[in-house]
This record gives C-alpha cells, structure tokens and sequence, in this order.
C-alpha cells in the first residue's frame, strides 16, 4: 500500500542503460564529444579567418602597389606641367620681345582724342 499522499508523484527508478555503463560515463562520454565537435568548429573558423586574413593581405598589397605607382604619375605629371609652364614663360617672353616691342616701337603714335 502506498503511504504517500496523493499530491507527491512517485519517480521511476533510475534503470540501467542496457549496455551496462554507468551514467557517469556517459555523460562523460558526451562531453568529450561535444568538445572535440567545439574544437572541430573552432579549427574551421581559425582556418576560414586565416583565408579571408590572407586574402585581404594580398588585396592590401596589390593597392600599396598601385597607390605606389599612382604616385609615381603624379610625380611625372606634375614635373611635365613645371615644364610646360616654363616653356609658356619662355615663348611669351619670346612673343612680347621679338612681335611686340619691335611693332610698338614702329607704329607711329596715335593723336590723343578728347
């Protein structure tokens, strides 16, 4: 006969797993297993973030590259303009001594109209 009030719910007894461990070891087991499956993932992503690290190493150089050769561009651009502008001083000193002064100094001067 039971002595137990109604309200309190009897529990199974904890049986036995058929292949004779103890639930010690089981859950042993399963903890080992669920680390070497962390330890698994975790390799993975070491392994996907060295890709994409490596990846981006080799982008950033290839822009280092040609940030470096852009510059070198602006560098000759910038001496061909230097160059260019003292060409222009060079041909408007040409223009105002060989055109200008010589015509200016032969054209008669003009009455001044008031």
């Amino acid at each position: 006969m039971d002595t137990h009030p109604p309200e309190v719910l009897r529990f199974a007894p904890m049986q036995r797993p058929r292949d004779g461990s103890e639930p010690i070891d089981q859950a042993g087991h399963a903890l080992v297993a669920m680390l070497k499956e962390a330890a698994n993932t975790s390799k993975e992503n070491v392994d996907r973030a060295m890709t994409v690290a490596h990846k981006l190493s080799m982008e950033l150089r290839a822009a280092e590259d040609r940030i470096s050769q852009l510059e070198a561009e602006i560098e000759r651009l910038e001496s061909r303009a230097t160059r260019a502008e003292q060409w222009l001083e060079v041909i408007k000193k040409e223009i105002e001594d060989k055109l200008i002064t010589p015509m200016a100094a032969k054209r008669p001067e003009l009455p001044v109209l008031h």
